[in-house]
């Protein structure tokens, strides 16, 4: 089984929408699909009960260790403040960890720290885990962008994908669905940004 972490410790980075949308792109493969909910609010649970029966499965858990049946992904959704020793356990038990942080200077700023502490980690020291930025509502062509990059310089970690700010995550997510479930003509310019962040998620059946 493979293990992605998307973790960032300030709430309202965009996680909980990282998180259901890899999930989505990876049931909509065929793979067997579960997202591991760990922040409070429960969002990921909340549109994992949205999704019909019609759409690719994707199991919720709600305890580490909790499984229903065989796995091929799990897709941790973690809490806001996910540091100490809670974080060095999870990546202990990960392949890839997804970092998605906000446009406004402040986020960016305690994205940065968090991401300082990640680069000293053990497991990320020794190549055993991937670290991935990804900037949420974020154009590449603004000053966000420039000041992401710009922060990220000296830490070797790529970004991986801007997505855009648009109504179609919102969307879909009322219905229990990714991007990845909706017609491609709906969000084809949205897909096109995932592109990079899909190619580098799939490394992990090769490393």
């Amino acid at each position: 089984m493979k293990t992605i972490l998307i973790a960032n410790p300030k709430g309202g980075s965009g996680k909980t929408t990282l998180s259901t949308n890899i999930a989505g792109y990876l049931a909509s493969r065929g793979q067997r699909v579960a997202i591991l909910d760990l922040d409070r609010q429960k969002s990921a649970t909340q549109w994992l009960a949205m999704r019909t029966p019609s759409l690719p499965s994707i199991e919720v858990m709600q305890t580490e260790g909790e499984r229903n049946s065989p796995l091929d992904w799990l897709v941790i959704d973690s809490p806001a403040g996910l540091h100490g020793k809670n974080l060095e356990h999870a990546l202990k038990l990960v392949h890839r960890v997804i970092v998605p942080i906000a446009p406004s200077a402040f986020d960016i700023q305690a994205s940065h720290e968090f991401l300082q502490l990640l680069h000293h980690e053990k497991m990320v020291r020794k190549g055993k885990v991937s670290v991935g930025v990804v900037g949420m509502r974020m154009d590449p062509r603004t000053r966000a962008a420039l000041t992401l990059e710009q922060f990220l310089q000296g830490l070797d970690l790529p970004i991986l994908a801007y997505l855009r700010e648009t109504q179609a995550y919102v969307n879909a997510g009322f219905e229990g669905k990714s991007l990845f479930d909706l017609p491609p003509s709906q969000a084809q310019r949205e897909l096109e940004q995932w592109t990079y962040l899909l190619a580098w998620l799939e490394q992990v059946e090769t490393d």
